[in-house]
């Protein structure tokens, strides 16, 4: 038996109880192995449920990520209520370069449109890999997806619903286009409608992926205020489009920002200096230690990351510095430079994969 299935059929026998599910994989070490000491009613209505998902996966060409796939979104893996499987449709590559999420109001105004065309445009001409990520709603979500694919930058859409049905279905296009250059991601197997509980869920998705989360707009409620706080308890670099004090589209923002939950910008350029990301014109990001004797004056933030550098002998990515610390991409990024100006760190040449 393939061992995702018993990932599987965790996953239906668990289904509104993801704590437990994420309980017992850490304390048996596998899906297998804590199926075994399991006695729970409707386990064999779960496993026949997963043997049909498995079945169905493989037919329509779905990919299911576990924990135990190495090639599980480290950024998501980090997070406490980090989903126990995910199924994806395309060339989804969820950690590879720079992720931004951007999220915003369904009904955005004409100024939110085009931020969000302005944004994804200049991160793709500033950026030597980038990926946008969304929810795929009306809106903002369907404006930075339908930017992506014109651009030729990857998109992932987070649906909050399995991947045998598009809602809305007049995104539908969309989803296909995004196809070759990202995909579909989700964690709701076949069968699933999208509720409106699930929307909340799908949120946590967006902001677990992302280096940076960026809102438009946003009323004063909305689910992308919901995504911004998931941001924030991940320790995610949230930032907002700040808008004039009357305008109903804007006052989300302008609160993130005055609560000093998020960091105002006004273009790409303003979220790629405050993450520390540098350009296609400069040195790429990932870095690897030099030899060195001396380690005075150094913050006990940066001897961490000093002393994590050097114990990977090939370098390590600053996104895995980020995960790794629980500490904002910015902070990491500023250490990083400071380290590099003293001669203790120095960049090596981008790789996407």
């Amino acid at each position: 038996m393939s061992a995702p299935l018993y990932d599987i059929a965790l996953s239906f026998l668990y289904r509104t109880r993801l704590r437990k599910n994420l309980a017992l994989l850490d304390h048996y070490g596998s899906a297998e192995e804590a199926w075994k000491h399991l006695d729970e009613p409707n386990m064999q209505s779960s496993w026949e449920r997963a043997e049909r998902e498995m079945e169905w996966a493989e037919v329509h060409g779905i990919r299911i990520w576990t924990l135990a796939d190495e090639a599980y979104p480290y950024r998501l893996r980090q997070c406490p209520d980090r989903p126990v499987l995910l199924y994806s449709k395309g060339n989804v590559r969820p950690s590879d370069g720079h992720v931004v999420s951007i999220v915003g109001t369904r009904r955005p105004t004409e100024r939110g449109v085009e931020l969000t065309q302005r944004l994804v445009h200049d991160l793709h001409d500033r950026l030597e890999f980038v990926t946008i990520v969304s929810g795929g709603a009306y809106g903002i979500d369907i404006t930075a997806h339908r930017t992506a694919i014109k651009e030729g930058i990857p998109t992932i859409i987070v649906p909050a619903h399995g991947l045998d049905r598009i809602y809305p279905y007049n995104h539908r296009p969309e989803a296909v286009a995004s196809l070759e250059h990202g995909g579909l991601l989700t964690e709701f197997p076949s069968g699933t409608e999208p509720m409106p509980a699930y929307f909340v869920q799908r949120n946590r998705i967006v902001s677990g992926l992302a280096d940076a989360v960026v809102v438009v707009e946003s009323r004063e409620r909305g689910g992308s205020l919901i995504t911004a706080q998931m941001a924030a308890d991940y320790s995610r670099d949230l930032f907002a489009f700040p808008g004039r004090p009357s305008d109903p589209s804007s006052l989300g923002c302008n609160q993130l920002i005055n609560r000093h939950k998020a960091q105002l910008i006004d273009g790409a350029d303003d979220l790629i200096e405050a993450m520390g990301w540098k350009t296609r014109t400069e040195v790429s990001q990932p870095v690897q230690t030099q030899l060195i004797s001396l380690m005075d004056d150094l913050t006990p933030t940066q001897q961490t990351i000093l002393t994590k550098l050097q114990e990977a002998e090939e370098g390590m990515h600053i996104n895995l510095l980020v995960m790794e610390l629980e500490l904002p991409y910015s902070d990491v990024s500023s250490d990083l430079m400071l380290l590099e100006l003293q001669g203790l760190v120095r960049s090596l040449p981008f790789s996407s994969r």
